[in-house]
């Protein structure tokens, strides 16, 4: 690796990085990135190189920002410099992140003249163009047939950079704040384009905030004055004749979950999939803890399974979350142990996430339901107790301290003995911060999602019932059931009990919203929008 690496982290998501740039990241001791009033220059809010960091780096990283002092002027590129050369001359691995293209930055040139002068190894890796990818993913081609060239304008570099635009055919690209983005379409308008030319204005690109308006070049400064603090800076215009398609097109916006704020009442271990699920959808998510696991009260349960299992006592083992597969894995090290220990020993694993989880530890369940992905979809594939072709009659299942019996007695009913073991306890969360109570109750959640009748509850116990216009989503028939209880209204119920069937179910969902909505005649809005008119629970 380069004692200095100069990259671009791309228009704002972070998949959008690069794979050269991931890698650098992740090898990375010191990241710099800026931090300060100018660092929206490159079009490309700041935020997109810290997501990049919070997503690819290590842990142990250091982050150094090269904010200006306060009240200061901005720092020269040899001042941002010194910050990369004095971390790379400790012989630390340094990563210098701009948000966007590095090329595009006005910062580069300067910052890597000077690292280059003091006679240390460099490498740059450019980034997604914010130029680019923002349109396109407000559904706007830049380069069409009918016009090939593309401008592209930094508003805060002055009048300059206008001046290079006016009078030129083709699309034109302005980057800037809302102020600059208005100058820019005013000196457009006195070079002599069409006060009528239509004009998108993206906010928040390529990521789940992204909010795109329309005007034209001449209405622009009041639909900008009027939007105010709903369309953050800095902000992607664009004038040209790929505007006019954009409906045809627009496939970002129209994801059938976009911009909606879904609540995830789950621990953040085990919400990674749902979460990265609803992105794909267009959701953001708010991951609430409802339950916290903790050892179980007497180790003595779990530590006798474990010399069991080493000692031939099982021929199965049973993973019905992966919380178990965890206390296992936990209880192992603490023996010295590893997932060697498991051969000769059949694993059944109740869904993919924990046979996912398995996977990651080294082990191939040899059982995982094709079926309902549940205690009852894995008893109805289990292979009852043969005593010719099974040597040992014993299962292991470790288990929460509130599992159901109905695996239990099931394998008992198809011949096998069973050690139901509490490998973990769960406990309920505590409650969550104050604005998030505030939002679960008042509807500014436009859904929630639901993956266990102990969810539902917990989550009501700490902190109150869903807003009656946000939109119930629950795994299975027992999860609906328990909401039902507690008196909310189920909108959407999993075909299958997975939890990627269950984010399915709820873009199903909004996307008949929508159609509706669009046959109608009616704008289209999220859960929350309408909230005002929202019905009652039964």
């Amino acid at each position: 690796m380069p004692a200095v690496a100069f990259v671009g982290a791309g228009p704002g998501d972070p998949g959008l990085l690069t794979l050269r740039a991931a890698e650098l990241l992740a090898a990375a001791d010191v990241v710099v990135v800026d931090r300060g009033a100018d660092a929206g220059s490159t079009g490309a809010p700041e935020s997109a190189a810290l997501a990049a960091v919070a997503r690819h780096c290590g842990d142990g990283v250091e982050v150094l920002e090269t904010a200006a002092p306060e009240g200061g002027a901005p720092l020269t590129g040899a001042a941002r410099a010194k910050l990369s050369l004095s971390a790379a001359r400790s012989g630390r691995a340094v990563v210098r992140l701009f948000s966007g293209d590095a090329a595009s930055s006005p910062q580069l040139a300067d910052e890597l003249a000077a690292v280059r002068r003091a006679g240390v190894a460099v490498e740059v890796v450019p980034g997604v163009s914010v130029a680019t990818a923002v349109p396109l993913y407000a559904g706007i081609a830049t380069a069409t047939s009918r016009a090939s060239d593309v401008h592209v304008l930094d508003a805060a570099q002055g009048e300059a950079a206008v001046d290079a635009v006016t009078g030129v055919p083709g699309t034109v690209v302005v980057t800037g704040t809302a102020d600059e983005v208005v100058g820019a379409a005013k000196a457009l308008l006195a070079s002599g384009r069409s006060g009528s030319a239509e004009v998108v204005v993206t906010s928040g690109g390529t990521t789940t905030a992204q909010r795109s308006v329309s005007a034209t070049l001449a209405t622009l400064p009041d639909v900008l004055a009027a939007e105010g603090d709903h369309l953050p800076e800095p902000l992607v215009a664009v004038l040209g004749p790929g505007v006019a398609k954009r409906d045809k097109l627009a496939w970002f916006e129209s994801r059938p979950l976009f911009g909606w704020r879904v609540l995830v009442p789950r621990t953040q271990a085990q919400s990674s999939a749902t979460v990265e699920r609803l992105a794909a959808v267009g959701a953001v998510s708010e991951v609430v803890p409802t339950i916290a696991v903790e050892p179980p009260r007497s180790p003595h349960q779990m530590e006798k399974a474990v010399r069991g299992l080493v000692t031939g006592r099982y021929e199965w083992v049973g993973f019905t979350s992966v919380n178990a597969v965890r206390a296992v894995k936990d209880k192992f090290a603490e023996y010295g142990l590893d997932a060697r220990a498991f051969s000769g020993l059949k694993v059944a694993a109740v869904g993919g996430v924990t046979a996912a989880e398995l996977r990651a530890w080294g082990i191939e369940p040899d059982l995982v339901p094709e079926g309902e992905q549940s205690a009852a979809g894995l008893l109805a594939e289990w292979p009852p107790y043969d005593e010719v072709l099974d040597p040992i009659d014993r299962v292991f299942l470790p288990r929460a301290d509130i599992a159901t019996d109905t695996l239990v007695e099931g394998l008992q009913q198809i011949g096998w003995q069973v050690d139901d073991v509490t490998a973990y306890r769960t406990v309920r969360a505590a409650p969550p911060p104050a604005p998030v109570r505030d939002a679960i109750k008042t509807g500014a959640f436009d859904a929630v999602v639901f993956t266990s009748s102990s969810t539902v509850r917990n989550l009501v116990g700490i902190a109150g019932k869903p807003h009656p216009s946000t939109v119930v989503a629950c795994i299975g028939p027992a999860t609906c059931a328990t909401a039902t209880e507690l008196g909310l209204r189920v909108d959407v119920q999993a075909e299958h009990a997975s939890t990627a069937s269950l984010v399915d179910s709820l873009a199903a969902y909004g996307a008949q919203l929508r159609a509706q909505a669009e046959e109608a005649g009616e704008p289209v809005l999220r859960p929350s929008e309408r909230r005002a008119g929202a019905r009652r629970r039964r």
